[in-house]
């Protein structure tokens, strides 16, 4: 099993690099107290989990000390585990709490009702981290925006990028637009094959619609611009770390049109990311 530990300054974008590996299929646990640490390792090697990523910090901050020797023994025992610290410059972490208005872990002092400083929490966070960074891979994110910071995560930790799932959704605009929705094509201006008696009754997946469709210039041009649009800008929506991202192309009844030019689009680009096919109206009829 592999064990990734991610800790370090609050602020510095824990959250943002936990995100990352759970979206390269890591089992994740945020503010784990070090006391459960070995619990949840035996749980996972129990279950045959081959990856699990926890974030560790000053939110612990009684049991933290503990944590080098917790670590130390997780290693003569050869677990494969990987300490990853991200650091922050503390102007950036004092402009970061002052934007976001949050009150630092270590704002309030024990047992009393007055308050640190910011800049008095983030030393004192840095003292109590102090032994665990000298134990950790370092990751300084006080430039880094947060599209920077999975990839820095991933590249440190060797992992393959996660592939884009594609949505291509077929849906009427008389029942209303997909919520999840990245990008919406309208191409209720093409031909119907609705008013075509003995296509009326049939969908965009039927032959004879498809023939209907096929013969018409300006289907096929609708064809080649949505796929120009999605090839120019795919890498770019890969980059961002997208999981997934939803087209949905509409037509009156999401029965004919849109339904055809969805499943042509699937078709062009299964090669290119992970595809998956939704008709929302024709969905609803076999599944009422």
């Amino acid at each position: 099993m592999q064990l990734v530990l991610i800790t370090g300054m609050s602020g510095s974008g824990k959250s943002v690099a936990l995100h990352a590996l759970e979206d390269a299929g890591f089992y994740c646990v945020d503010n784990l107290p070090p006391e459960l640490l070995q619990p949840l390792i035996e749980l996972q090697q129990a279950e045959q989990a081959e990856r699990v990523a926890v974030a560790i910090d000053v939110r612990s901050a009684r049991a933290l000390p503990t944590l080098p020797l917790r670590l130390g023994q997780l290693r003569e025992r050869g677990l494969p585990l990987t300490v990853l610290f991200l650091d922050t410059s503390t102007e950036t972490l004092v402009r970061r709490f002052s934007e976001t208005r949050r009150l630092h872990p270590l704002s309030l002092k024990d047992s009393s009702d007055q308050r640190r400083a910011l800049v008095e929490a983030i030393e004192l966070e840095r003292e109590l981290l102090s032994d665990l960074r000298d134990l950790a891979q370092v990751l300084d994110t006080s430039q880094l925006k947060a599209s920077h910071l999975r990839s820095s995560v991933k590249a440190l930790l060797q992992l393959a990028p996660a592939r884009l799932t594609l949505v291509f959704e077929s849906f009427a605009f008389k029942r209303g637009v997909p919520l999840d929705a990245d990008f919406v094509f309208d191409v209720r201006m093409l031909p119907n094959p609705h008013y075509e008696p003995e296509l009326r009754l049939l969908t965009g997946r039927d032959g004879p619609v498809a023939k209907f469709l096929l013969a018409e210039a300006e289907v096929a041009t609708m064809q080649e611009h949505i796929s120009g649009f999605l090839q120019r800008w795919l890498p770019r929506l890969e980059a961002d770390h997208r999981s997934y991202v939803t087209v949905a192309i509409g037509c009156t009844g999401g029965q004919h049109r849109s339904v055809y030019l969805v499943e042509r689009l699937a078709e062009r680009f299964a090669g290119l990311a992970s595809v998956q096919i939704r008709h929302r109206e024709l969905d609803a009829l076999q599944h009422p």
